[in-house]
């Protein structure tokens, strides 16, 4: 079985990752910052969020691709195949939630794999309103 373990030991592609805008933000552009953050200080932030449970144990720990919800593992299969073919990869977007904790708009299934097979930094696209809100989370 592969797992994002696996994946980051097996792929040398992973020091290569390109990637480039979310569609999701296109047509808004100018509300968007582009940062590279913390994986570990989201995760941890991101627990808190309502949808952590599809991804995330409740002791914080990263769910195997066989923990997953079946429609989880399509996500998570379409991010791992768009990872190892070498594609450019959409950046996540992130946003603060109504308990003040980061929640992953678009783009979670790749940011949580790629979190899951150990990449410290992800850029990301956020939202220039909450640009101070975001500064204990930049890498």
């Amino acid at each position: 079985m592969t797992t994002a373990k696996n994946i980051m030991a097996d792929n040398a592609s992973f020091e290569k990752l390109e990637f480039t805008d979310n569609p999701a933000i296109r047509d808004r552009r100018d509300h968007y910052l582009d940062v590279t953050v913390d994986t570990a200080k989201v995760l941890k932030s991101w627990q808190s969020s309502l949808y952590a449970f599809e991804w995330m144990l409740p002791d914080g720990r990263m769910k195997s691709r066989d923990e997953l919800s079946e429609t989880e593992q399509t996500k998570y299969d379409a991010a791992l195949e768009k990872i190892q073919s070498g594609q450019k990869l959409e950046k996540p977007v992130l946003g603060i939630g109504l308990i003040e904790n980061i929640e992953i708009g678009s783009g979670r299934a790749l940011f949580l794999l790629l979190a899951a097979a150990g990449i410290a930094n992800i850029p990301a696209h956020i939202p220039k309103s909450n640009e101070d809100e975001f500064k204990q989370f930049l890498s």
